[in-house]
């Protein structure tokens, strides 16, 4: 239990630490209409330190795959959220940050020709879709049906702008849009900022991702603090299973360190034969405890919690030292008694 506590509270602070990004927006901006991008990039411009990304965006929803209406396409249950609502989609001529090509070729810059489409390779997956595949999108009441000309592995943790489904120049550009902007701006700037934009543009809506970041970290924190506590009541339990075994072969401890006494053996000799005997003990128990901590620890995290599994030998090494040494510890201050036992009652009753 302790090991996989350990390397559970690991991989979390490892997720933590390297999923998120070193310099995420300090806000997205929605509903920014075209013809206030230039006023928005001027004072976002004026802002010392600031810099924004924007991108058109649409609102549509998944209404066929292949020209099957989606109620009754077979969809795996990891990627029918896709279909329950509305999607944010938009139109690039480049192929946006933060993606890789997992299938298909990418459209050229120029490209002019029938509808096109760029779509998350782990929802096509679930979908049963491939690339040469159709999807049918209805966008302000209108059914656009495009070819996928290709899959991507998306980055969604850098934060930065992305969409799963992302038409090719051609399509889209006569649609009714507004702009979507992620705004880089230093902390202690970014709450004058936001205010200004806002007062100016009340169509404009702001979404704090620093104060959302805070937030996880606050939960990641509590998160840790509820398997810290889990821990503790993990080596209490087993401080009282302990003690029992302990208080049950006291006996035994006694008679054997008359009998070694009587034999010879020094107060010293015995001691170090006891503390080699819980020393191989807490080493056996760890080796033991390391192999099922670290598989119940791999379950909880890619099963459970959904997240990558990465061997962390830090935080094994240290819980099974410290817990094999708690053994040791403890099972010789329960035998240490028993070396300073007289030998005439036992050998009297023998």
């Amino acid at each position: 239990m302790l090991v996989a506590v350990a390397l559970v509270e690991a991989n979390l602070s490892h997720e933590v630490e390297t999923r998120v990004p070193a310099e995420a927006p300090a806000f997205f901006f929605i509903d920014i209409q075209p013809d206030q991008l230039a006023e928005f990039a001027a004072m976002v411009n004026a802002t010392l330190g600031a810099r924004f990304d924007q991108v058109p965006m649409m609102r549509g929803r998944i209404t066929r795959l292949n020209g099957v209406p989606v109620e009754d396409a077979a969809v795996a249950p990891e990627a029918q959220w896709a279909l329950r609502s509305d999607r944010g989609l938009t139109y690039s001529a480049p192929m946006p940050q933060g993606s890789r090509l997992a299938a298909g070729a990418w459209w050229p810059i120029d490209y002019q020709g029938p509808p096109l489409v760029s779509f998350d390779e782990a929802l096509a997956r679930g979908m049963g879709l491939k690339v040469g595949d159709t999807l049918t999108v209805n966008l302000l009441g209108r059914e656009i049906t495009a070819t996928i000309a290709n899959l991507r592995s998306i980055d969604w943790e850098r934060l930065g702008i992305n969409f799963a489904l992302v038409f090719a120049p051609g399509t889209l550009e006569s649609a009714p849009q507004t702009r979507l902007a992620a705004v880089y701006v230093p902390e202690g700037e970014e709450d004058d900022l936001v205010r200004a934009i806002t007062e100016r543009f009340p169509n404009i809506s702001a979404i704090h991702v620093r104060e959302a970041l805070a937030t996880f970290d606050r939960i990641i924190g509590m998160i840790g603090n509820a398997v810290r506590l889990t821990a503790l009541v993990t080596v209490a339990a087993g401080v009282l299973v302990l003690g029992g075994a302990v208080a049950a072969g006291h006996r035994r401890r006694v008679y054997d360190a008359v009998v070694l006494k009587v034999l010879g053996g020094t107060r010293t000799a015995i001691a170090r034969a006891f503390l080699i005997e819980n020393g191989i003990t807490g080493i056996l128990a760890a080796v033991v405890a390391g192999a099922l901590g670290t598989i119940a620890a791999y379950f909880l995290v890619t099963r459970l919690m959904k997240i990558d599994w990465v061997f962390l030998p830090g935080p094994l090494l240290s819980t099974t030292s410290l817990a094999a040494l708690l053994i040791a510890a403890l099972g010789f201050a329960g035998t240490w008694r028993a070396l300073g036992a007289k030998p005439a009652q036992f050998l009297r009753n023998e």
